[in-house]
Parts: C-alpha cells; structure tokens; sequence
C-alpha cells in the first residue's frame, strides 16, 4: 500500500506567508484613520452636499470648469488679489488646484464679513419735520444707461464683426496680426497671460472699484502684472490665439457683470 505524499515544506511555507500577509493588511486597514480634519474629505462627485449649501456672502462656490482667473474676472476682481485673500484666510490655499465645491473668497476679508444691520430707532411723531408745501423735493432721476459713467476709447481699429449678445460678452474688432491694442482707459493692469480658456493671451484691465476691461486673443503682449497704462497706450498687438482668425475681443465689465461695451467708446 502506498502511503500519500505529504506536502512539501516549502509549499507550507508560502501558503502561511500568504495567510499572514493577508491578515496582516486587514489590521492595518481596520486600525489606519486618515490625518485630516474629516471636514476637508469632500465628495467633489455631481450631486455631492457641498453643491446644494447655500453659499456665505463674500464668497463664490466653485462650478465645473472654473479657474482662479475666471472667477475674479466674472466678480470684478484681480486675479492676485483673490489669490491673496484666499491665501490669508488659509495658508494652505493653493490657487493653482480649486475643486468643485470649493467656496472661494471673492471680496476683501473684512467686506466678506456678514455685517451687522443698522439698528433704526422708531422717531417720534412730534420730532419729525414736515417739509412745506412750496418747498422742492428732490425728483427721482431714473438710471441713466446713455450716461456711462466711464469714458473709453476705441482699443484697436477695425470693423465690428460681432456685436453684444447673449452668447458674446462683447464685441469683436476685425483686424490684422500685430496691429496695435490700446488701453480703453487710465488702470492698472490685474491680469496679463492664457489661462482663461476661450479668450487666448489676455489682458485685463481695473480702471476702479466698478470697471474692469478685457482684451483677448492678442498675438503679444506688451504689459504686465502690475503694470499702470494710460488711455490710448499700446498694450498688446492683435492675434488669432485661442479663436479662429485675428480680432480683439473687447469686454467690458461693471461691477463683475459684462455689458454691452458700445455706449461708453467714443
């Protein structure tokens, strides 16, 4: 009678290992706990919680798509400034990597506070002055939208190919490569480079607290970061980058929102 062949040492061997090994990782998963505040682990998935939170006044919740560059601009704020309020706030923002659902800070810190509203005092009836019939009051002026309250310059010369509308921003100045793109108005220039996608090398312009201008689609750019123009210095030469054939895009923005740029050239 044969006796059945006892398995080899060596086969014993690995098949412990294995089972150890496997053991062993199962422990260090069950016993592992992630570093980080549980609140920073955000599901960036579509539908995720983040989306659906009311957003706090002062900031702007990121969408698909978005960049540092187009969040300032679509809010009328520098690029570098939104990047150093946001680093301020947290040391370890980095304005290079935003994800969805990120809240970005889009005014000044101390601007973004809720603040607190005027307590009004009820005035007794005696105390109150009644105006006198003769007396005028002052009318109310309705807004003037043909009274801008900027005056800009034409920025390059060329035919208007496109004009305002839903779909474009602003408006479209036909030209040749390399002729020149001037500064609409006195400003300081918050944002020169091709990081927006669609409008190619780009600079903008803050004239004030309200107006930024946009100038895209530039061949070169002849300004920086920084820099302060005045109306009718060259900037940039005209160019195809990021479109389809040489043209500005020229936009206006008041207060962040674009409008129709038009009213306010001469």
């Amino acid at each position: 009678m044969k006796s059945l062949p006892l398995p080899m040492p060596h086969l014993l061997s690995k098949t412990a290992f294995i089972i150890v090994l496997s053991m062993a990782m199962a422990v260090m998963v069950g016993c592992s706990s992630p570093r980080t505040k549980p609140a920073t682990v955000t599901d960036r998935s579509a539908g995720s919680a983040s989306a659906s939170e009311p957003t706090p006044p002062g900031y702007y919740r990121v969408k698909k798509g978005d960049t540092l560059a187009r969040i300032a601009l679509d809010n009328g704020q520098a690029p570098r400034d939104v990047a150093q309020w946001n680093i301020a706030a947290n040391p370890s923002f980095n304005p290079n990597v935003i994800e969805v659902g990120d809240l970005i800070l889009i005014k000044p810190p101390a601007a973004a506070k809720t603040s607190k509203p005027l307590e009004v005092r009820p005035i007794a009836p005696e105390t109150v002055e009644t105006p006198k019939a003769d007396s005028k009051a002052p009318a109310s002026k309705p807004e003037m939208v043909a009274e801008p309250g900027i005056r800009l310059s034409w920025p390059a010369k060329g035919k208007v190919t496109e004009e305002f509308n839903d779909k474009n921003k602003g408006i479209d100045i036909a030209g040749k490569v390399g002729e020149t793109i001037q500064a609409a108005a006195d400003g300081n220039v918050v944002y020169a480079g091709n990081s927006l996608r669609g409008y190619g090398n780009l600079v903008i312009i803050k004239h004030d607290n309200t107006y930024l201008t946009a100038y895209a689609h530039n061949s070169k750019l002849l300004v920086k970061e920084g820099d302060n123009v005045r109306k009718g210095q060259k900037i940039a030469e005209m160019g195809d980058t990021d479109t389809n054939s040489p043209k500005l895009h020229f936009e206006l923005r008041v207060n962040g929102k674009p409008v129709n740029p038009t009213p306010y050239l001469q």
